[in-house]
């Protein structure tokens, strides 16, 4: 079992920065790439990033290039997400997630464990 606590969202201005960090707990999470997915009201979670146990390979979508940055501190368990440059378009629930293996993917059917989320809001 992998389990997934999410932290560090809130209500943030637009043009501002935030840094998301899930914490994990339980056997294997230096075996597997981690991602962020997102969902917004009314729509479906979407692929945000990943990075591979290594941390050295990642992965974003598009709508996040050049403004989002994935690490991971297998010492620690943990991996974050630093956004910049936020936009109202970015309020979503984000989620943590744990692939069940050591590809990038971006399909949710991809990843086995998922932390409960936590609520970025970005105001305009």
């Amino acid at each position: 079992q992998v389990r997934l606590v999410e932290s560090g969202g809130g209500l943030v201005q637009a043009g501002g920065s935030l840094r998301l960090s899930c914490a994990a707990s339980g056997r294997t999470f230096t075996s597997r790439a981690m991602g962020w997915f997102r969902q917004a009201p009314g729509k479906e979670r979407e692929f945000v990033t990943a990075i591979n146990w290594s941390g050295a390979n990642t992965a974003y979508a598009d709508s996040v290039k050049g403004r989002a940055t994935i690490s991971r501190d297998n010492a620690k368990n943990t991996v974050s997400l630093q956004m910049n440059s936020l936009k109202p378009e970015d309020t979503a629930v984000y989620y943590c997630a744990a692939s069940r293996s050591d590809g990038l993917a971006s399909g949710t059917y991809n990843y086995h464990y998922w932390g409960q989320g936590t609520q970025v809001t970005v105001s305009s």
